[in-house]
């Protein structure tokens, strides 16, 4: 694993959030952005790793004791990880809830946001066998109607978390619910670079304020 120095600068944690927004973090990402910095003989990515395993195993349930163990890890960082979950179980009570996704609809209160966006973001969420949401990013942000995709910037987390498949989900800040052609363009080529890598392109769904529409249902996918 390469060190904090060593990655590019516009790919480092903070930065991201700047530049694609927070939701494209990874969860590891997530952590390194949080605690900031590791320590003398451990680096900060190794740290966060760790974290995120602990984190993983315990879900909401995380305790600053359960923290304390990992080495390297101090009562400030324990801290301010164990006031996140605080802070996210008061505001987002539900939040540690898992989601089964066997519907559009049951996706759609997880990228609600989307729909008052001034400009086209584009969404993927990955899955995993069970259709349980693994991790929900954005992969690109456009200008109004108009956003580039490329398969690797969609399924490189979708490796990382070890997906059985995704859905991707985009907006229309116009209103329009039909489809592009270069939205069916897309989705065809992403549903083919899936197939290749064994992760199934399950739906591409357009939302905006006037309501959603599945590629699939729609007989586009």
């Amino acid at each position: 694993m390469k060190k904090m120095k060593d990655v590019p600068v516009r790919d480092r944690p903070r930065e991201k959030i700047v530049r694609r927004g927070v939701s494209a973090l990874s969860d590891t990402e997530l952590i390194e952005a949080i605690i900031g910095r590791g320590t003398k003989n451990k680096d900060v990515r190794t740290l966060a790793k760790e974290i995120c395993g602990l984190i993983q195993k315990h879900r909401q349930k995380i305790r600053y004791e359960d923290l304390e163990e990992i080495e390297g890890l101090g009562p400030v960082k324990a801290s301010q990880i164990t006031a996140c979950f605080e802070l996210s179980r008061r505001y987002f009570p539900t939040g540690g809830q898992d989601t089964t996704v066997t519907k559009p609809e049951d996706i759609l209160p997880h990228v609600a946001y989307l729909k008052d966006k001034r400009q086209e973001h584009f969404v993927c969420i990955t899955l995993n066998g069970a259709g349980e949401v693994l991790g929900i990013r954005t992969i690109t942000l456009g200008l109004l109607n108009h956003s580039l995709v490329h398969p690797r910037e969609v399924f490189v987390d979708a490796i990382t978390d070890r997906a059985a498949s995704i859905i991707c989900v985009h907006n229309h800040p116009s209103g329009s619910l039909e489809p592009s052609s270069q939205d069916i363009a897309i989705t065809t080529q992403l549903r083919d670079a899936g197939a290749l890598i064994g992760i199934q392109l399950i739906d591409h769904i357009i939302v905006s304020k006037k309501g959603h529409l599945s590629l699939r249902e729609r007989g586009l996918l």
